[in-house]
């Protein structure tokens, strides 16, 4: 009897401690997680200025800049720096295209760097010391406000726009591509140089922010228009900036062809290769046999029917060498852009490639 009174007594101890660990716990106050880090937000110039920054920074007087950066201060830093900010290396000047933004904790060190472009085309090329600089570019600040909501620019683009808007530099000196008038650039901006592509782009960037497009230098010369249009990569987009629909593409060659400006007609020769072969190994052989035809014509003429790409090309060509003879400028040129089709069709039969795309039906020439 008493050893049943002592479990029972036992068991009821049991689970008042239960009830009562129960109730301690629901009573503890959950631990809170660490506070978020707040960051106290300051330009670069500033922090530099005052001592909480410490900068090294290098670039290379063209697009690019990396800035070392160390924490000096106790608070932890957003450093901040603004598209537009100028940099300066002696005589050389760049702009910060885009923001730039880094996070750091008291004590430490990080890089940032920052997509730039030339101010002046007298820029030298070169790893070299940097400081920022208190200046302003007003002539470019509705380009980086508009370069802010278009990241996709490409900075080689952008360069052109800054050096359009700094500078106002003529094709001849942006150009990656050979002056169809043979007239060199006096501009030494070779570093500067661009391709077709980012040409277009650079004016079509011009043209949204609102730039009066008669009084760029880079628009008055007649070569930018159908090197674009012949380049596969940017003819879409220069269909688009010129407003050249798919409807009026034929006649924007044949005008270029017969009315075109004359440093750039023959050019045309070579559009109508690449988009419209079929009328091209027609027409073409017969302005190479027109003696009444000028040489540059028929040079072109003969050069173009390889760009063709067409297997047919290859015995017109072996024709037009023995026709004109190997001894005349002529004759040279179609042996030797027959032996350059005939290289081109034994890769192209060993690889998959996208082939221009060719038309039909295109008459009056």
């Amino acid at each position: 009897m008493h050893l049943g009174r002592g479990m029972k007594a036992l068991a009821q101890l049991t689970l008042t401690t239960a009830f009562a660990a129960f109730a301690m716990a629901a009573d503890v106050t959950p631990t809170k997680s660490p506070a978020a880090v707040e960051f106290e937000t300051s330009e670069l110039i500033a922090g530099v200025q005052q001592g909480v920054v410490q900068a090294n920074i290098q670039g290379n007087g063209r697009d690019q800049i990396t800035a070392k950066l160390r924490n000096n201060s106790p608070t932890p830093l957003h450093v901040h720096v603004p598209a537009g900010q100028i940099l300066e290396s002696g005589r050389n000047t760049v702009i910060a295209l885009h923001a730039a933004d880094i996070e750091l904790m008291p004590a430490q060190s990080a890089d940032l760097s920052i997509a730039t472009a030339a101010i002046h085309s007298t820029n030298k090329l070169g790893k070299s010391a940097y400081k920022l600089s208190y200046q302003t570019a007003p002539k470019l600040d509705a380009f980086i406000a508009w370069l802010a909501e278009h990241p996709e620019l490409s900075t080689p683009a952008a360069q052109v726009v800054v050096l359009s808007l700094t500078e106002n530099l003529p094709l001849n000196a942006l150009a990656k591509f050979a002056p169809a008038n043979g007239v060199a650039s006096k501009f030494d901006t070779d570093a500067f140089r661009a391709e077709t592509g980012d040409l277009l782009a650079a004016l079509t960037a011009l043209r949204d922010t609102g730039v009066k497009m008669e009084a760029i230098a880079l628009t008055l010369d007649p070569q930018l228009r159908i090197e674009a249009m012949i380049e596969p990569l940017s003819r879409e987009a220069a269909k688009r900036y010129y407003g050249i629909s798919e409807e009026k593409e034929w006649d924007f060659w044949k005008h270029e062809l017969l009315n075109g400006d004359p440093s750039t007609r023959h050019y045309a020769l070579f559009g109508i290769a690449r988009f419209y072969p079929d009328v091209a190994i027609e027409m073409l052989p017969k302005w190479v046999r027109e003696t009444k035809t000028h040489a540059v014509f028929r040079m072109s003429a003969i050069q173009a029917l390889a760009d063709t790409q067409r297997p047919e090309a290859l015995p017109i060509l072996r024709t037009l060498a023995e026709e004109l003879g190997g001894d005349t400028e002529l004759g040279k040129s179609a042996a030797q852009a027959a032996t350059f089709l005939d290289q081109r069709l034994t890769e192209l039969s060993q690889r998959t490639i996208v082939a221009f795309r060719g038309r039909d039906g295109a008459e009056g020439l």
